[in-house]
């Protein structure tokens, strides 16, 4: 009766074992204890943010890469700008639902160039690349959609006023800028340029980590759909 008894008890660990394991997996695969996905809009679609799990998560090819020229693309300061908050993934995700609960006052903006947007972008933030957003208000663009100048975008897409020759940053919206991640330097220009403009520094947050942080914990990203 002993090897029967020896048997069943073995056959009870592996079960709960298994069990243990299954739980801990799912577990991993949650953004947080209590978060495992967040529901946004990008491009007029529904999509929902989840956390890559399992052997096959892993850093997509285009971020793998932890070697890359200085300067330009050298490590960034915490800080930004004195007033600029710097922020992770949580907010980040905080301010995606509130946009996505119908709130008009937030922006998440991706300041990278398209050529790195259409390899993958984070889930409801729009796209405004670094170079259009420059203290001459004018410069050389590729194409038609590149050529907003820093005025239109300042009032058509931030929310501000120009007001007899001023700008009027008291309806503007609350801009949460990232990048490439923490070697890139183009979110932190636009910030530097929109402070010295008078933009609000309280109204400005900075994910300094970038695409490559968020592709680098498991969260979604999404390609252009042309």
């Amino acid at each position: 009766m002993k090897p029967v008894k020896t048997l069943i008890k073995l056959a009870l660990a592996a079960t709960l074992s298994l069990g243990v394991a299954a739980a801990f997996a799912a577990e991993t695969t949650k953004i947080t204890p209590t978060m495992k996905s967040v529901e946004v809009r990008h491009q007029g679609e529904a999509v929902t943010i989840t956390r890559k799990g399992g052997e096959g998560a892993t850093i997509p090819e285009a971020y793998a890469k932890v070697s890359r020229h200085c300067p330009p693309f050298c490590i960034q300061p915490m800080e930004a700008v004195p007033g600029v908050d710097t922020v992770g993934e949580l907010e980040v995700l905080g301010y995606l639902k509130r946009i996505a609960n119908g709130d008009l006052t937030v922006l998440v903006v991706d300041s990278r160039t398209p050529e790195w947007v259409v390899r993958g972008t984070i889930p409801g933030s729009v796209n405004i690349p670094w170079n259009q957003i420059n203290v001459e208000m004018q410069g050389t663009f590729e194409s038609d959609a590149e050529a907003e100048t820093l005025a239109d975008i300042l009032t058509e897409r931030f929310g501000a006023k120009l007001i007899n020759g001023q700008w009027d940053f008291r309806t503007a919206k609350t801009l949460v800028m990232f990048c490439n991640g923490i070697w890139c330097p183009q979110s932190l220009i636009n910030i530097k340029t929109l402070t010295k403009l008078g933009y609000p520094a309280y109204k400005i947050k900075w994910y300094r980590g970038g695409v490559q942080d968020w592709v680098s914990v498991g969260l979604t990203s999404v390609k252009p759909k042309h």
